[in-house]
């Protein structure tokens, strides 16, 4: 019987991570529309700008947490949408570093923030949003052992 509830308590938190992960996607690209950049575009804009506005792309793989193969191709859209370069360390090396142009900091800075989430966020209190995070952080922790090529 106990081991039923917990199944069914992992079931309903497993629903309503998803739940809360997918609404906060749409408000966030519901909000980066204005602004005629994805998701996953803005977030590489926002972690070159973290990085210092300049970073290979295996560090911003790092730091965004994301596949260095996603991050080149997005690379790729973004460099031809004029906010950031893309340039070869050396000429035999396969290895590229994104810089910010102008316009990639200024849409760094534009998409930034989300009003929405943190006007959501904001109405916890600071123990509750310290909560969360430590327990959204344990969770990243132990999901990083599924996220790695060896699973």
């Amino acid at each position: 019987m106990v081991k039923t509830d917990l199944s069914e308590s992992i079931l309903q938190l497993c629903i309503l991570l998803w739940d809360v992960n997918h609404s906060l996607m749409l408000v966030r690209q519901r909000e980066l529309r204005k602004y005629h950049i994805p998701v996953r575009q803005a977030h590489i804009l926002s972690t070159l700008k973290i990085l210092g506005s300049k970073a290979t792309i295996a560090e911003v793989a790092k730091e965004a947490k994301r596949d260095v193969g996603v991050i080149s191709k997005q690379a790729v859209c973004l460099e031809k949408d004029t906010l950031i370069k893309r340039i070869k360390n050396t000429p035999k090396s396969n290895i590229w570093t994104l810089e910010l142009t102008e316009n990639g900091l200024n849409m760094a800075e534009l998409s930034r923030y989300s009003k929405p989430i943190t006007a959501i966020l904001s109405s916890l209190t600071k123990e509750e949003r310290r909560e969360m995070e430590l327990i959204l952080n344990k969770i990243d922790i132990k999901l990083k052992k599924y996220t790695h090529d060896n699973y």
